[in-house]
Order: structure tokens, then sequence, then C-alpha cells
């Protein structure tokens, strides 16, 4: 099933703008290019833009846009099937997202980040259920399913808004999702008001027309910063063990812990898509998989390095640098920290034993999120191969062997 093409001639003006501006941009910094842009990919899908369009996309890109961090970052996601480079990062917007996070534009956390992603979703779901942001004909789900995407959305919100956020949030919208939409917005959190984030509306690109695909998106980028989040907790336990600091190590082994939850309940929301329409748009995103996620592998390695049957299967070599950094022979671990500081202050005491806790609970709590990962998979799935060329879910039911601390004596 082909989408019907559509022509939007604003949008090619303003390529054609930008193609004869000779190195003097258009705009300071691309936002309204890409804006019209995205508006165009959400209407036909990127598998679908002409071909001379994503010719003269690249000529920009190379004339104007080194200058232009957010915009290089923007058409290189744009460009990716045309160069034959699509993948996660690509499809996901990661290079856009995590220049949101940089120090110099960053005004929120990685963690944040996933509540804005999440509270996006409502704006978007919302909105269709209330007849904006998209045409007719986009395959919108049913008002039920509506009702139980936004209750697991607005909960995972709510999760991550602090004390200084906004107040509490409604479990669902009334009158049909959409009667209540105007007094949400206003509970929601939204992107600091910064001109750098004004790029965060740009960061969803899909690959074809229906509707779930704009959700799915989000929520994969929300996984990515929450792996990101639980990486830098792993990182600073991985440095409290170093400086000889048990019980701190295992508060940021805790905190991990709490993101997996969160990130449980992700899963829930994404089990409100339809198989049959999860199968339609995937069609369009064969090399980009979930396999190829940076961070959560940058994660895993940081809690200890994997055997080697794993750090050279798919699973490492489909992320080659944080493969190379977790060969580095300088790469620190939890598992490596934990050992040095047990062989030289001897086993026993209180802090141990809460640290073997906390160590357990996360390890724990990483294989339920694997069983909950391979389960929505068997659904959405079936016998088919995963978008990555792995098996699917007879790749999945593997890893499930797969232990963060495998070394340690408190793995069974």
């Amino acid at each position: 099933m082909t989408p019907q093409a559509e022509r939007c001639p604003s949008t090619l003006r303003a390529v054609r703008r930008w193609v004869a501006a000779d190195r003097v941009p258009v705009e300071p910094d691309g936002l309204a290019l890409a804006r019209s842009l995205n508006n165009h990919v959400r209407r036909t899908g990127k598998h679908f833009l002409p071909k001379p369009m994503l010719i003269r996309l690249g000529e920009i890109r190379h004339r104007n846009a080194p200058g232009l961090p957010f915009l290089h970052a923007f058409l290189d996601c744009l460009l990716d099937k045309h160069e034959n480079r699509f993948w996660n990062r690509t499809y996901l917007s990661l290079p856009v997202l995590e220049l949101l996070l940089d120090e110099r534009n960053s005004a929120a956390s990685a963690d944040r980040m996933s509540a804005l992603l999440m509270a996006d979703v409502v704006r978007f779901e919302a909105g269709a259920a209330g007849g904006s942001r998209e045409g007719p004909g986009r395959g919108r789900p049913d008002a039920d399913t509506v009702s139980t995407r936004l209750r697991h959305a607005l909960r995972f919100v709510a999760q991550g808004i602090d004390e200084s956020g906004p107040g509490d949030l409604p479990s669902r919208l009334d009158g049909g999702c959409g009667s209540r939409l105007e007094d949400l917005a206003d509970h929601l959190p939204r992107p600091p008001a910064t001109d750098a984030w004004a790029w965060f509306d740009v960061t969803v690109q899909p690959v074809y027309v229906l509707h779930d695909e704009y959700f799915f998106i989000r929520i994969l980028q929300a996984h990515e910063m929450l792996f990101t989040a639980m990486a830098e907790h792993v990182r600073s336990a991985v440095v409290a063990l170093r400086e000889g600091y048990p019980e701190e190590c295992a508060e940021r082994i805790d905190d991990a812990e709490a993101m997996f939850e969160r990130a449980a309940g992700l899963f829930r929301t994404v089990a409100t898509m339809r198989a049959e329409h999860f199968s339609i748009f995937r069609h369009y995103t064969q090399g980009a998989s979930a396999i190829q996620s940076e961070q959560y592998k940058r994660f895993e390695s940081l809690c200890g390095v994997p055997q080697a049957s794993r750090l050279h299967s798919t699973a490492f070599t489909s992320v080659p640098a944080v493969q190379a950094e977790t060969q580095d022979p300088g790469h620190d671990t939890v598992t490596r920290a934990y050992l040095d500081l047990r062989r030289e202050r001897g086993p026993g005491g209180a802090a141990w034993s809460r640290l073997d806790a906390a160590l357990g609970r996360l390890e724990s709590r990483h294989q339920r999120w694997k069983s909950a990962h391979r389960g929505l998979a068997a659904r959405m799935l079936g016998d088919a191969h995963g978008s990555g060329y792995t098996d699917g879910v007879p790749y999945l039911t593997g890893a499930l062997e797969n232990r963060l601390f495998w070394e340690l004596p408190l793995t069974h």
C-alpha cells in the first residue's frame, strides 16, 4: 500500500530559496525550512519524498548546514534513506534530540526529556481525537484505544514530573478524549522556551502516513532517553565504588532500577498499537531496529563487560562505537569496581549487603523488562524477522539468558 503523493508548493519554494541562497541562510538557523519539510514528511512519509527534493536538500546540507548544527542534524536524519544509511539513530532523530541535551542548549535532563516526549504523545492523540493535527484517513484508533493509550501515557508523564513541575495530571480525558484538551494542556510539561528547543517539534519523521507511527517514534525516543539517564546513574555508581562508597553506589543503582520500572510503562503504551498497522509501516523501516540502541548497550556495558559470545554478536556489532568503548582496556564497570573494592576491603558489612540487594533488584528488573519486550514483540511480529535483520522473537528469547552482573556471586 503506497500513500498518494502530495504536492507541497510551499515546501518546494522554501527548498529552492535555500538552494539559491549561495551561502547566505534564508533564515538565521534554518528552523522555518525544517518545519516546512517536517510538515511535508508528516503528509507523505519520509520513504516517499521525491528524489529531486532530496538532491536539493543534500546541496543545502553540504553548502549551508555545517555552520548550523541543528539544521545539519535534521537534514542528516531526513536524508538517511536517500543516502542508504537509514538506522535507529536517524529514524528516531536522536542527533537532534542529543543536541537539545547538550549542556550549551539544555535546560532539561534525559529523564525530563522522556516526560516531554510522552507529553507530546498526549497532545498528539488528544488533538487527533478532537479533529486536529492530521487529516482524515490516517488510521486513527477508536475511542477506547485512545483512552487506554492516554491513561498509560499520562501516568508516565506524571511519574516524570518533579516537585517543581505542574500539578497533578488527570488519568484520562473525558468526553471522548477531546473535551478536556485545553485544560489538560495547562498541566502537561512543555519544552523550555528557548530558540534551541524550538527544534523539538521537528523530531518526528515518520516513514509512512499511519497515525500510530507518530506515537511509536515518540515512545522509542523516550526509551532512548531513559537508557541515557540509566547509563549516567550507572556511571556515577562506578565512580562511587572507586571512591570507596558502596552505599552511594547502591543509591545510584536504585535510581537506575526505578528507570526500568518507568520503561515498563512504555511497553504498556505500545501495546495499544494495532499489529496490522505496525506491520504496514515497519515494511519501510527495514534497517532501523532497537538492536541498534547505543544507550541500552552503553548501560549494559557499564554494569559489566558482557560475555564474549554477546560482545561479538549482532547485539554489539550493530553498535560499533559502544563495542569499541567496551573493549577499551580503560573501560570501567560496576562489576570491575565492585570486585576490586571487595578484594581490598574484604566481605561483610551492612553497606555491602545493601549494595548486593540493589544490584539484585536491578538484575531482576532488567530480566522482567526483557521478558515484557519479548512478549510485546511476539504479539506484534509473530514469526516475522526483526527490522534490524535479526530473527525477531527468537533473538529476544535468547537474550533472556544474558545477565548484567554475571561475574558477581549475587547472580544466579
